[in-house]
């Protein structure tokens, strides 16, 4: 069975989130009574229970990257859009089970969705044409995930760091790109990179960002096993 699901737990920042849909897509666990913990939290508590040591871990805990994409893959097969992707809003349980959470920004949509005038959003982690035009797309969840994939290979660090909303938004007009984190692999940033081009028809498929990232780290397994 697939480690990922789709989940809609309740809603949060009163006044601007909607309560999740009651009809949103799920995959069943066998986990449902574990506690679950966001991305950013994760990396402490597992270790502490010691694992399989510090590396190994850290194969685990990036790889989540893979399943956040199964995940979104099927989000994109049904025609939704999440538009707050990020690794606070996936959840993980101890067994590294994943789930997509909190839909209450998420639309169901043909093609691409405009918000309407004043609407906030997470400035870090959206895509350009829907800071500067309010258009969300699936396309625009792809510039989100690639975000999300600075936050896992960091553990959790703030995208952009340093850097306000307003920075953020000047240097996305000059086309800034972050530069690679400290120890991710090429492989891995060139994924970000394409998540992350200009024209959001030029961004890749959450189906293709799943096949690239399970041949990704099928590739770089034993790098992480071969040293303990």
């Amino acid at each position: 069975m697939s480690r990922i699901a789709v989940c809609k737990p309740p809603s949060y920042h009163a006044g601007r989130r909607r309560q999740a849909r009651s009809d949103w897509p799920r995959m069943s666990t066998s986990t449902e009574q574990l506690p679950w913990l966001d991305l950013p939290r994760l990396h402490k508590p597992l270790v502490e229970k010691s694992l399989t040591g510090l590396k190994m871990f850290g194969y685990q805990y990036k790889k989540k990257s893979e399943t956040v994409a199964e995940g979104m893959a099927y989000i994109e097969r049904k025609n939704y859009i999440h538009r707050d992707l990020r690794a606070a809003n996936i959840l993980v349980s101890e067994t590294l089970t994943c789930k997509v959470a909190d839909f209450g920004l998420a639309r169901i949509i043909e093609n691409e969705y405009t918000a309407q005038e004043g609407a906030k959003f997470p400035i870090k982690w959206t895509a350009p044409e829907a800071i500067n035009f309010g258009k969300f797309s699936i396309k625009s969840d792809v510039w989100s995930f690639g975000i999300l994939l600075t936050e896992i290979v960091t553990y959790g660090r703030i995208p952009y760091p340093g850097m306000t909303n307003p920075e953020v938004i000047r240097y996305l007009d000059r086309r800034y790109r972050m530069p690679c984190p400290e120890s991710c692999p090429k492989q891995l940033y060139e994924i970000m990179l394409i998540c992350w081009n200009e024209s959001p028809e030029e961004r890749p498929t959450f189906e293709y960002l799943q096949t690239t990232l399970e041949d990704f780290y099928v590739a770089t397994e034993g790098q992480y096993e071969a040293h303990p």
